[in-house]
């Protein structure tokens, strides 16, 4: 299952590329629908996912700024997905939110330890998950932004190293043509005093 619930009837295209999209996954169609049409009336590209090979299929192909992950599901457990999730490169950091009907604190404690963001129970109030999405997100994006400053960093050091490598070549050049330039110095005086002596001796 693969479908996008839309944020309103007659939304702006243009609209739709500035929203931020949330990927649900869960093997319920029932809590799929009905996820989908509150978080798309509460602004949210949502994509609907009903098990997890097809989520992770979808999070290598498209960008999603969370993922709705339901703990509990057939064949591939919302954990496994997690765990292939934080184990790629490319979605280590990507925020996740664990949902499941396990109301055992185990539950919490396995989703966290696993690498979820965050750990909601159901049933749950939708103002309730609407406000740990933003907080979610909100850190997310914290982490984003800290990332590029350090890689701007970075750039700046190394730019900065590279420069200091170029002006301590100069040097070393410049010292390497100041001792030919004594060396070539030395090489004439010894000249002109051997000059200078033989002219001596003939007269």
């Amino acid at each position: 299952m693969d479908l996008f619930a839309s944020a309103t009837p007659h939304e702006n295209p243009l609209r739709r590329k500035s929203m931020r999209s949330i990927l649900v996954v869960d093997d319920s169609r029932t809590n799929l629908e009905v996820i989908g049409k509150r978080l798309s009336h509460q602004g949210y590209l949502v994509a609907l996912v009903d098990n997890g090979r097809e989520a992770l299929d979808m999070i290598a192909a498209r960008g999603f700024d969370l993922v709705l992950l339901d703990m509990v599901m057939p064949h591939m457990s919302g954990l496994a997905v997690l765990a292939e999730i934080r184990s790629a490169r490319e979605t280590a950091d990507l925020p996740v939110i664990m949902v499941t009907g396990r109301s055992d604190p185990m539950a919490a404690i396995e989703a966290l330890d696993a690498g979820a963001d965050d750990h909601l129970a159901k049933p749950f109030d939708f103002s309730v998950l609407g406000a740990r999405i933003e907080r979610v997100m909100r850190r997310a994006r914290r982490i984003s932004e800290l990332k590029r400053s350090n890689a701007t960093l970075d750039a700046r050091i190394a730019a900065r190293a590279m420069e200091l490598g170029e002006v301590r070549t100069q040097l070393a050049e410049t010292r390497a043509d100041r001792l030919r330039l004594i060396a070539s110095i030395q090489s004439l005086n010894d000249q002109l005093e051997r000059l200078n002596q033989g002219t001596s001796a003939a007269g």
